[in-house]
């Protein structure tokens, strides 16, 4: 699934075709084939403007000019970007926004697991209620995951996939920050020191920073998303490979219903 750096990449790049800052072109004049979401849902944005595009935690947020917004989640395989003519779409799009000037916003998804849903003015907070600051926030600080650690006994790399203690975070950054931390990720959340947590703190930013950067270059245009292509991965997906630090074997062990790779003798 997307995690944040690629969920900001492709925010990025939505953002910059929808550059006319929310003009008339930008005008949402139709919508259709709303699947698997209702079509009820689109039909609400006709009529308003994308005025911004913003992202959270791991969704994307197209901001309309009446304080209303679209939120995208994009699962596992689902892309948004600007089709330069809405009458050609590829078989593959479950939802799409006709715009003023021809072009439309489309969720390109061949497996049709994305959402797409229509929210008014106010409803955010609520909305997104359960999940925790963004990685470059103020609000995401030392004290704030040393708090979230000490308030549970769950494995520290099930708190950070809660999306609780830090939003956007997933499978793969968990996995890679844990290892650059020098954390197992089976260790109780609440026996973690300070100091290892303040070393955890700093690699979470560190492997997204770099991940961000890696994600932008990766995600070129529709059907070429590559989660993670260009990051260079420490552990994840290197089962039995050598360490980069010590030359042991990666190993790999289930967590939460997902696979988690981890050095054991780095890690501990």
């Amino acid at each position: 699934m997307p995690e944040l750096p690629e969920v900001e990449a492709v925010a990025r790049k939505l953002r910059a075709a929808l550059q006319d800052g929310g003009g008339p072109s930008c005008e949402i004049v139709d919508c259709g084939q709303f699947r698997p979401t209702t079509m009820q849902e689109g039909a609400r944005a006709i009529g308003r403007r994308i005025t911004a595009v913003d992202r959270r935690g791991k969704h994307l947020l197209l901001r309309l000019d009446d304080g209303c917004f679209l939120r995208v989640h994009l699962r596992m395989t689902g892309n948004l970007t600007v089709a330069p003519d809405a009458r050609l779409r590829a078989s593959t799009v479950r939802a799409w926004f006709a715009l003023a000037d021809g072009r439309a916003v489309v969720l390109d998804d061949p497996r049709a697991l994305g959402r797409i849903s229509f929210h008014e003015p106010g409803s955010e907070t609520e909305l997104f209620r359960g999940l925790g600051p963004e990685p470059f926030d103020a609000a995401f600080s030392l004290d704030h995951l040393t708090g979230a650690a000490k308030a549970t006994k769950k494995p520290i790399k099930l708190l950070l996939m809660e999306q609780k203690a830090v939003a956007g975070l997933g499978n793969i950054y968990a996995a890679e920050a844990l290892f650059q931390a020098a954390i197992h990720p089976a260790r109780p959340a609440h026996k973690l020191s300070r100091p290892r947590l303040a070393a955890l703190y700093t690699a979470i930013r560190d492997v997204l920073g770099a991940a961000m950067a890696s994600a932008e270059q990766a995600y070129d245009r529709p059907g070429e998303f590559a989660e993670g292509e260009n990051f260079p991965v420490a552990v994840y997906g290197r089962e039995g490979e050598p360490c980069l630090r010590c030359a042991g074997a990666i190993r790999r062990m289930p967590q939460g219903g997902r696979s988690t790779y981890y050095c054991p003798k780095c890690q501990k």
